[in-house]
This record gives C-alpha cells, sequence and structure tokens, in this order.
C-alpha cells in the first residue's frame, strides 16, 4: 500500500503509523486523513499486529491539527468540512487494536485531538499539549471537546479550550491526558515497549475491552456529527475566515469586529 503523506512499519507485532509532513509540523489534509484511515485499518484488522503507534515524522511535531494552508473556507478532502475528521477519529476508536500515540513534540490543536482519543499517550519531555481553536477562529465540537472532558474533568477541558495554554508532558501525565513522559531520546525504545508488552496479552480480550471502554463515549460520535454541520456554516463567516488570515498575514486576528 502506496502513501503520499505517510509512513508504515511493523517492528515486532507493532504498527508504526507515522504522519510524514515535518515541513508542515505534521498537520493533516485531506490526503493525510483519507491515508491515516487506511493505515489504521490495515494494522487494526492484520492478526499479525499486536498494537499501532500512531507517531509524527521529525522532533518539532507529533501533529498541529488541520493544515491551515489548505483552509480557505474548505479544505481539500471530502467529509463536511473538507477533512473526513469524523472518520479518522471513529478509526481510532473503532480498530480493535490498541493505539498509542507517540508524542516527542508539539500536539497542538486537532493534534492534540488525536493524543486525547488514542488509547494511550507517551510523551517525550519535550512534549508541549494545548488547544489554539478559539486563536484561529476554529473548534472540534465533537471529541475533542466532550470526550476531553471525561479525560481531564470538565475545569481543565474549558481551560484548554477557553484560554489556549501550551502544557508540558509532565502537566499531561498529572492532568491524566498522558500515561507517561520520559526522556526525548528514550520515547521511541519506551513507545515500543509498550507496544510489544501489549503484543503479550490477548488479543481478543483487549478488542473486547476496547469496545467495553468506547461504548460510554459512543454517544460523542452523534455530537461530532451535528458539531461538523454548525462548524462548515461557521466556517464561511468573515469572523472564522480572520483567523486564516491573520495567520497568514503573522498577525493578532481581531475577531470581536465581526462578533454578531
Amino acid at each position: 500500500m502506496q502513501f503520499e503523506d505517510m509512513l508504515y512499519k511493523v517492528r515486532n507485532g507493532v504498527a508504526w503509523i507515522t504522519i510524514n509532513r515535518p515541513e508542515k509540523m505534521n498537520a493533516f489534509r485531506g490526503t493525510t486523513c483519507d491515508e491515516l484511515i487506511k493505515a489504521l485499518n490495515k494494522a487494526g484488522y492484520d492478526k499479525t499486529i499486536g498494537a499501532i503507534v500512531l507517531a509524527g515524522a521529525g522532533d518539532r511535531a507529533f501533529c498541529t491539527g488541520g493544515d491551515q494552508s489548505a483552509h480557505d473556507g474548505n479544505y481539500d478532502g471530502r467529509g463536511t468540512i473538507g477533512l473526513p475528521i469524523e472518520e479518522l477519529h471513529d478509526a481510532i476508536r473503532n480498530v480493535p487494536k490498541p493505539v498509542i500515540a507517540r508524542v516527542q513534540g508539539y500536539a497542538i490543536g486537532g493534534g492534540n485531538v488525536l493524543a486525547t482519543i488514542c488509547d494511550l499517550t507517551i510523551c517525550s519531555d519535550k512534549a508541549q499539549f494545548g488547544q489554539v481553536g478559539p486563536k484561529m477562529g476554529s473548534v472540534d465540537p465533537g471529541y475533542g471537546t466532550a470526550y476531553l472532558t471525561r479525560v481531564v474533568g470538565e475545569k481543565k477541558a474549558r481551560e484548554m479550550w477557553y484560554l489556549c495554554r501550551r502544557y508540558s508532558g509532565a502537566e499531561a501525565v498529572a492532568m491524566g491526558l498522558a500515561n507517561a513522559c520520559v526522556p526525548h531520546e528514550q520515547l521511541d525504545a519506551e513507545v515500543q515497549k509498550w507496544g510489544e508488552e501489549l503484543c503479550e496479552r490477548s488479543p481478543t480480550a483487549l478488542a473486547i475491552a476496547k469496545r467495553s471502554f468506547n461504548v460510554d463515549t459512543a454517544h460523542h460520535a452523534g455530537i461530532a456529527g451535528m458539531g461538523m454541520m454548525a462548524l462548515k456554516l461557521y466556517y464561511d463567516t468573515e469572523e472564522s475566515k480572520e483567523g486564516v488570515a491573520a495567520q497568514k498575514e503573522k498577525r493578532k486576528p481581531d475577531f470581536r469586529k465581526f462578533a454578531k
């Protein structure tokens, strides 16, 4: 299977799926999402695979969310907003294998959502987690908000979204957003160690456990679907377009002048 935006490797039963757009801080476009879905399903239903690692190429970023250069009122693919992001989130949750987020740098915006949705998250001491939606004229109205509340608690989730602050790997572990934070140079070995440990467990028991965990938040898929429809309408507003324009022009956005 050929990928344009992805790298796919298997190490001792652990499939490593790497977003290979380091020049874009591993931001995803429509092609990236489609390829992630294909790679997740390839690994998820391969009986020789015991665990999946979701990673980002390079040292700077795990993923920084949607590629803003592809977002000028719309993205470059299919789906409600031009990105099949709902399908990607569902793929991570639905494949019958544990998915580990390997976070070596920035897990920002939609990248933070991916790390949140993964079954486990292991990060480097150079990792930075956070949201940027309200700073950019965007928001994730599904798993990124409602599910995050289940992970870190309502007050902390609101803080993350409203204030758009950055959080270190150690802070992510403390709030329950990550499972472990290790020295940067030890990250790959630690992630592979966790993956191989999962490979020693009963695959059927793990699949049942994962489905059981996810049942409690399955309704968030419906919230995400409705939210994405609202988000598409919002992206057409001058307020949202101001966020994209401000980033391109390297200035602070002035959202208030468009508020209704």
